[in-house]
């Protein structure tokens, strides 16, 4: 998944020259821009919420969206939770130090060993009844599979992963340039194995490029590497966008092509092979222009329920929401979709997909503030207006300059930290 690679340095389906191959992206998955960088402060052990994690069921593992915690204007996970009633979410991405050697980081700079920051999300997200799964690759970096020696001490630089937040679910996202990547991508696989071995009852997915004929040649060489090892993950993922996809019709035909790659490459029968595939889309505009809206992904899910498939994600919960203006001038962003929409609008789909029903989440508050006096120049604030920084607005008779991307949240209504810095009265 190139996953807005000139952006973010995400995943993306794209074809390599002269081979007929793709690769998978985003900036979907991948580093954010410096800008949207979080500080990363040493960190003791993981609390106690994130220690005594009570287990989702596997559907939900299955349905959970790739969220990047520290990266690209991370929305809060527990008000995604009360708008849509998601309780999953695949945090993204776990890689090798940038300087080198077989241990684990957040993005390749953050220690895992050292966190605090994402075990506070986790710990939040699991003290509202959700909980995670984690990610582990993505497009670009250097990924463990290529910095450990072998299927054993890759594994064991998982299994650190696993232990500091009580895993009960993890993603192995192998895609460009890892998977071209012969001997890394058996240390993946071979560590893949080792986890479901020991970690009894752990939900694994594998999540790779998608393309027209289900996903390309080094896809094909993955899926015969887990044949030749004996490994059997929940379920192989595809993401077809980025590779000149077209809708959701385009979507489904690609997960037809791979459902047939299956059955030849394990001997499966088409429901074996549809009960062990999964679907990894992009909202709203990817990397390469493609659009994929909200029908498009009730479309692609009716196809997913309706084939029995294992898995419904996608990337990623910090783009579903509306950018400013809403087709954000024509170009791919990490932290908006680029096409109209209400705020999480898309995780409502994996909500579904989990066999929940998401909420209506009528505005709790009326559209505008009727009670601006008309001294106030700014328009009033408007509970469904998405706002970027420098946006201004009039509320209950002060002026309002927001310092980040925000909706639906009311001026004032959470002090000094909220995203609103309050000039003074009209």
């Amino acid at each position: 998944m190139k996953r807005l690679r000139a952006l973010l340095g995400g995943a993306a389906a794209v074809a390599l020259a002269g081979a007929g191959l793709a690769t998978a992206s985003p900036a979907a998955f991948g580093q954010a821009p410096a800008p949207h960088a979080a500080a990363h402060a040493a960190a003791p052990a993981a609390t106690a919420s994130t220690a005594q994690a009570a287990a989702l069921s596997n559907r939900w593992y299955a349905a959970a969206p790739y969220l990047m915690p520290l990266d690209n204007t991370p929305p809060s996970a527990t008000a995604i939770m009360d708008a849509s009633g998601l309780k999953a979410f695949q945090l993204a991405f776990i890689l090798a130090p940038n300087g080198g050697g077989c241990t684990p980081t957040w993005g390749g700079t953050a220690s895992v060993s050292s966190d605090t920051a994402v075990a506070s999300t986790i710990s939040a997200i699991r003290a509202k009844g959700g909980d995670v799964s984690v990610s582990i690759g993505g497009y670009g970096g250097t990924k463990l599979g290529q910095a450990c020696s072998d299927a054993a001490s890759t594994a064991a630089a998982y299994q650190q992963v696993i232990t500091k937040y009580q895993l009960h679910a993890i993603d192995f996202d192998l895609e460009e340039p890892e998977y071209e990547n012969t001997a890394a991508v058996a240390h993946e696989i071979g560590a893949a194995k080792i986890l479901q071995q020991n970690n009894p009852g752990l939900y694994v997915s594998v999540t790779t490029a998608g393309t027209a004929a289900g996903t390309g040649w080094f896809g094909q060489q993955m899926l015969n590497e887990a044949k030749s090892q004996g490994f059997t993950p929940n379920n192989f993922s595809i993401m077809p966008f980025d590779g000149g996809f077209n809708g959701a019709a385009s979507q489904t035909s690609a997960l037809t092509a791979f459902n047939k790659l299956l059955q030849t490459t394990f001997g499966w029968s088409e429901a074996t092979a549809y009960a062990h595939e999964g679907f990894s889309g992009m909202n709203g505009r990817s990397d390469t222009g493609e659009i994929f809206t909200q029908s498009d992904f009730q479309t692609v899910l009716d196809y997913a329920t309706g084939h029995g498939m294992d898995r419904f994600t996608f990337w990623s919960l910090n783009r579903d929401r509306q950018c400013s203006p809403p087709d954000n001038n024509g170009s791919t962003s990490g932290a908006c979709s680029s096409v109209p929409q209400s705020a999480w609008d898309f995780a409502k789909y994996s909500v579904k997909f989990a066999g929940a029903t998401p909420p209506n989440n009528p505005p709790t508050d009326p559209p505008t503030d009727p009670g601006n006096p008309s001294g106030c120049t700014a328009a009033a604030w408007n509970a469904t207006t998405a706002y970027v920084a420098g946006n201004e607005v009039s509320y209950s008779g002060h002026a309002w300059k927001a310092k980040w991307w925000t909706q639906n949240e009311k001026p004032g209504s959470t002090g000094e930290w909220g995203a609103w810095q309050d000039e003074g009265s009209c």
